[in-house]
């Protein structure tokens, strides 16, 4: 098992700042670029991450260590970023995140005692029982999930442009 607490902490704290220097100031064009009907953008990763942080790790962790497996975690909708439509700019977004992203670090630092507290469980309305380790492994994954979704879609985006390098760029490939 590979799982360390502080570890998974470095990742999650640079998640909102690895976001911002990648994404902040680029074009358009970088921002909304996706990989096609149904797929996200840039903007919508970032929404869905802001999404993530107020309603589904955190609220997550408490649901295990006040009701361990007695009731099951409320359904995330994974989707409900798209519906609502909003004006605000990416790096009014990013902020948003980070500032979130900095108060559930916080808040994560002081509920748990890692050689307490990993291996409570609580349940997954679609997995059953699942373990606080596994939770919180699952967020710094998916924090990677979803910048290497960024990256592999604005990488699409020159996939035309690019010629006969294609085939050496692992990325472009399918």
């Amino acid at each position: 098992m590979n799982f360390k607490m502080n570890e998974a902490i470095e990742v999650l704290e640079r998640t909102p700042q690895t976001l911002e220097h990648f994404l902040a100031g680029l074009s358009h064009g970088w921002l909304q670029c996706h990989e096609g009907e149904g797929t996200w953008n840039a903007s919508e990763v970032i929404d869905h991450l802001i999404e993530g942080e107020k309603y589904n790790w955190i609220p997550r962790v408490e649901m295990i260590l006040q009701e361990g497996e007695s009731k099951p975690f409320p359904p995330f909708d994974r989707y409900s970023h798209l519906d609502e439509q909003s004006e605000r700019s990416l790096e009014q977004k990013l902020v948003e995140f980070k500032t979130i992203r900095t108060r559930n670090i916080t808040k994560l630092k002081a509920l748990i005692e890692p050689e307490r507290h990993l291996e409570l469980t609580g349940t997954h309305p679609a997995f059953g029982a699942v373990r606080l380790r596994e939770l919180l492994s699952t967020w710094v994954v998916h924090d990677l999930t979803h910048i290497s979704q960024i990256v592999r879609v604005m990488a699409e985006r020159y996939r035309a442009d690019v010629g006969p390098w294609k085939e050496y760029l692992g990325i472009l490939k399918k």
